[in-house]
């Protein structure tokens, strides 16, 4: 990890979600998000991590993996979180409520979805660094 860039990489499986989240949590403590935005943050990377671990490779025998980096740009900290799976589609046999992304987008500067022409998913998240960090409404 550089003072600016966290890159990691985990097999999208449940454990991992701890691993991610507490990886970009250092990363982002270390650049100077403060308390408010640290626990959006881990939030948002635990949602999105889950995400991906749970219907990123539903038709894989084996999952693949899950692609978080984090960055330090001027004003904010910039997250992706990516896999190489069949992309977001509705399952009727989620465990999840359906609330994980737009909880997310609730809570980031900025939010948005990719899907990869070769298929998976990036979700692509922006907070904010040295503001008062706004809590969902609600």
């Amino acid at each position: 990890m550089s003072a600016e860039r966290l890159k990691g990489s985990w097999p999208a499986e449940p454990a991992s979600v701890g691993e991610a989240r507490a990886a970009v949590a250092g990363f982002a403590s270390a650049v100077g998000i403060g308390p408010d935005g640290l626990m959006a943050i881990t939030l948002a990377v635990s949602e999105a991590v889950t995400n991906a671990v749970v219907q990123a490779y539903v038709d894989d025998a084996r999952p693949g993996q899950v692609h978080v980096t984090a960055e330090r740009e001027p004003g904010g900290l910039r997250i992706a979180v990516a896999d190489q799976g069949c992309g977001l589609r509705p399952r009727t046999d989620s465990p999840g409520s359906g609330l994980g992304l737009p909880l997310v987008a609730q809570m980031t500067e900025r939010f948005h979805v990719e899907r990869g022409d070769e298929g998976g998913t990036t979700l692509h998240m922006r907070f904010p660094l040295g503001q008062p960090f706004r809590r969902p409404a609600g």
